[in-house]
């Protein structure tokens, strides 16, 4: 699909260097027709990796920074249209171990992305957020919720500036780094797999479709709203069973942090939510005009709805994900 509001623009990815980034830039250039996009972040390795990958597209720029340094990314963004925030602190184990560089990223370089977007005049800005967002039991989710609320309140913090600042919240993404799909690879090469609860269920969502996601948030956004993709629910002893037929299979207990399902919709945020055919609209529970977002009633939720993994409409089947599998991964499963 063809996205008119990037047309022609420059846009600026945070940690663009991660799974999303590649993806995003490798698909944009593709479908759409940006000016310029630049890649922040602090990885000059991964930098110069993902300059070769497109090294023959000179709308492709780098700009090695850290969120953290807000003057930084005051003359990182002079001169841009719209930014995705994708740059986070985000494995689970991690930030409980390690809390004050969590928050230093999460939250202090969502407040200065913030405050310079602003007085850079930057169109719109995209907040990429998590299912671990939605109510928290590990400090990585409790940042993140941080950062959503932030980003909200921002549009009224902007004042007389015209900037508008959504989120894009998803779940486990297939694939990513840090993800369940690469973990279980490696393990799949000694065919002993590790699983913290037989229970756990994980949405199964492409890179393809987090992508897609931003665009239609970046074309559809008044300001305030959170999108969230729909998504099919996978047990993950199933995932562990599309890998090997016979798995070695060593219960290790849950981790610090983490949780058997997840959750990217709360009841407490059913009355603000509107769906769609292939995603769900919150809207902020705070704004001075609601008229503008103009949703159509027949699209809210039911009364105490939430989106959930274990109570999802829509699973994936072992073999759906081994043909992901084969054209995703170059061995054969």
């Amino acid at each position: 699909m063809k996205i008119k509001s990037l047309n022609n623009k420059k846009i600026l990815i945070t940690g663009g260097t991660g799974s999303f980034g590649n993806k995003f830039v490798e698909l944009t250039l593709k479908y759409q027709n940006p000016k310029k996009l630049v890649i922040f972040s602090r990885d000059e390795m991964k930098q110069w990796e993902m300059a070769k990958k497109f090294a023959k597209d000179k709308r492709v720029r780098f700009f090695l920074g850290d969120v953290r340094d807000k003057a930084r990314l005051n003359r990182a963004l002079d001169g841009i249209d719209i930014v995705v925030h994708a740059a986070a602190t985000k494995i689970v184990p991690t930030a409980e171990y390690n809390p004050f560089e969590a928050v230093k990223t999460n939250i202090f370089g969502c407040m200065n992305l913030i405050d310079v977007a602003i007085d850079r005049n930057i169109s719109k800005v995209v907040a990429l957020s998590t299912d671990k967002a939605s109510n928290p039991i590990n400090l990585y989710g409790a940042t993140k919720l941080a950062a959503d609320k932030l980003f909200t309140a921002s549009n009224a913090y902007s004042g007389y500036h015209n900037t508008k600042f959504s989120i894009v919240r998803y779940g486990n993404v297939m694939g990513s780094r840090g993800s369940i799909i690469p973990f279980f690879y490696e393990q799949s090469k000694k065919n002993i797999f590790t699983l913290t609860d037989k229970r756990m269920t994980r949405f199964m969502m492409t890179l393809d479709n987090a992508v897609r996601l931003v665009w239609k948030s970046i074309e559809d956004m008044k300001g305030g709203e959170m999108y969230v993709v729909k998504a099919p629910s996978m047990k993950v002893i199933d995932i562990i069973h599309s890998f090997s037929k016979k798995p070695k299979i060593q219960l290790i207990g849950i981790r610090p942090g983490e949780k058997i399902h997840e959750q990217m919709i709360s009841i407490e945020e059913s009355p603000y939510t509107y769906e769609y055919n292939d995603y769900f609209k919150i809207l902020p529970q705070v704004s001075d005009n609601y008229k503008k977002y103009k949703v159509n009633k027949n699209n809210l939720a039911p009364n105490n709805f939430f989106y959930r993994s274990d109570s999802n409409n829509t699973w994936m089947t072992k073999k759906q994900l081994k043909d992901w599998l084969k054209k995703n991964y170059p061995y054969n499963i």
